[in-house]
């Protein structure tokens, strides 16, 4: 058994064999682009079959989908950000 990947990933080591960040995998199971073991719970620990994740890893269609989720998903948080009045923005609140 030495050497033979686990039959389940943690989402960091799902993280890890896709080449993405581990706060990526939630953006990655909201699309519906990797599913879960089971039916966890929102706030619980997610497990993923190795077996399902390398043989996604193989496929370029997916990992082109991967991308774009990812990407839009960090575009949409980068655009709130910008649109948000804060401190330190112009529209924000005034020191006095």
């Amino acid at each position: 058994m030495l050497g033979q990947l686990p039959a389940r990933l943690t989402a960091e080591q799902a993280a890890w064999v896709l080449n993405c960040q581990s706060y990526d995998v939630p953006v990655l199971v909201a699309a519906r682009l990797l599913k879960p073991l089971g039916n966890p719970p929102p706030n619980s620990i997610k497990f993923f079959a190795t077996r399902e994740v390398l043989e996604l890893a193989q496929d370029r269609t997916w990992l082109a989908k991967i991308t774009h989720a990812v990407n839009q998903h960090w575009q949409r948080k980068n655009a709130q950000k910008k649109c948000r009045p804060g401190k330190d923005s112009p529209g924000g609140p005034v020191a006095g």
